[in-house]
């Protein structure tokens, strides 16, 4: 693996990546495709910045001497953005999809800690959907890793028909959860979250640039809409602080604005949670929380 490319006390500017991350690439991708294993890494990067009391307010965090879990995600955002559109990335920035995301907090991080931020890339595999592969972060304070994430992104691409294809399984109604809350995204919310998060995809901001790409109306970001999740089972009475992994795999689009359902579940060693349409008839997310 080459050595990681290092920044100190600050992340690469936003701006030129997402200049770069519009150029075509010079060869179509193909079952051949390979993921470069590149790394990324900001070492003293302060987690207390400008930034922060605006993403606890669009993601409903309460203000308090602990960071919310999901923004370490923000502060390496910038170092994902760098491998994604690094020359020998072999695939268009605009044609991932986040499908699934595994964030573990070994202990909570505190309002003001500096973190050594480290990105890779990795676990490459090619799935009857396309080509899926990770962007693996890990946080540390002083030299331990406290934080760390797995983010699995795809690029679709279909595989040459042999014989006849597989019927379309039949969709099922989620399992009905015994607690529910509402979720209200609205028309703004993708932009709101994309000025603290840095995440400008176009298919977030506005119903005219999301149609350019296929869809009927911008939709929310999919990690705000785990972080919004969070955010309110946080303020339950049984919550248990400390350590403890939180996934999800992401589903269909929330569309902007819209309304959702959160419906979850608790149990002594870990919760089920599952945001809904607002008929509650089809997930945009499903995960789990279990405490370690």
């Amino acid at each position: 693996m080459p050595e990681p490319i290092i920044y100190r006390n600050t992340t690469p500017s936003l701006l030129p990546l997402f200049g770069r991350a519009l150029l075509p690439k010079q060869q179509k991708p193909s079952d051949t495709t390979q993921i470069p294993e590149l790394q990324a890494e900001v070492l003293g990067v302060a987690t207390n910045t400008d930034s922060l009391p605006s993403y606890r307010k669009v993601c409903g965090f309460k203000a308090g001497s602990q960071l919310p879990t999901t923004w370490p995600h923000i502060l390496a955002f910038p170092l994902h953005l760098k491998l994604l559109t690094d020359p020998s990335f072999p695939l268009p920035l605009l044609g991932l999809v986040h499908i699934r995301n595994s964030i573990t907090q070994h202990r909570p991080i505190m309002t003001g800690e500096n973190l050594d931020i480290r990105v890779t890339l990795g676990n490459r595999q090619r799935t009857d959907k396309g080509i899926e592969f990770d962007l693996i972060t890990e946080a540390r304070s002083a030299g331990t890793l406290i934080w760390e994430e797995t983010s699995t992104n795809l690029f679709r691409m279909s595989r040459p028909s042999a014989g006849e294809s597989k019927p379309k399984a039949a969709r099922t109604q989620p399992e009905a959860l015994p607690f529910n809350d509402l979720i209200t995204a609205p028309e703004n919310i993708g932009r709101q979250y994309a000025k603290v998060a840095g995440d400008q995809n176009p298919i977030h901001l506005y119903a005219l640039t999301a149609k350019a790409f296929g869809f009927p109306r911008a939709i929310a970001h999919g990690m705000w809409s785990k972080a919004h999740a969070l955010a309110k089972l946080e303020q339950r009475n049984d919550w248990k602080e400390g350590a403890f992994t939180i996934t999800c795999q992401f589903k269909t689009p929330l569309l902007l604005p819209g309304t959702a359902q959160l419906n979850w579940q608790e149990g002594g060693d870990g919760w089920d949670y599952q945001v809904l349409n607002a008929k509650g008839t089809a997930p945009h997310l499903s995960g789990r929380i279990e405490w370690l």
